[in-house]
């Protein structure tokens, strides 16, 4: 199975690609111009790392507390990704992330602790 996790609600923009064998990661500074340029970092991401976006079966996506603007930059993408190529979105909060280990999301899944489609953003105020 593989797995895009897509983290924009922190100081950085963190992307992380899971295979059964192999991880890819990149991080962006979490500024006003990479989210606006969000969907040219993840595809380049992909690109970089000869990763087919038909292979990716899930995408997490980090639905905050974090930035408004960068969260719905993400949930927006992540949800593109669902209606044009039917991958499994799943939405997981900062508190779920410990450690910054994002791997965590995987058994989580396999838990049945995350909601297939369903993204529920919060934001800071």
């Amino acid at each position: 199975m593989n797995n895009l996790i897509i983290d924009t609600a922190k100081e950085e923009i963190f992307l992380k690609f899971i295979t059964k064998n192999k991880e890819y990661i990149i991080k962006h500074d979490n500024s006003r111009e990479n989210f606006d340029e969000l969907v040219n970092i993840v595809f380049n991401f992909l690109k970089e790392n000869s990763i087919d976006l038909s292979t990716i079966d899930n995408v997490f996506v980090n639905q905050g507390p974090g930035k408004y603007t960068s969260i719905r930059s993400a949930i927006s993408l992540v949800k593109a990704l669902k209606i044009s190529r039917n991958i499994n979105i799943y939405g997981y909060n900062c508190s779920q992330i410990t450690n910054n280990n994002h791997n965590i999301l995987i058994k989580l899944l396999k838990e049945g602790r995350l909601t297939k489609d369903f993204i529920q953003p919060e934001y800071l105020n």
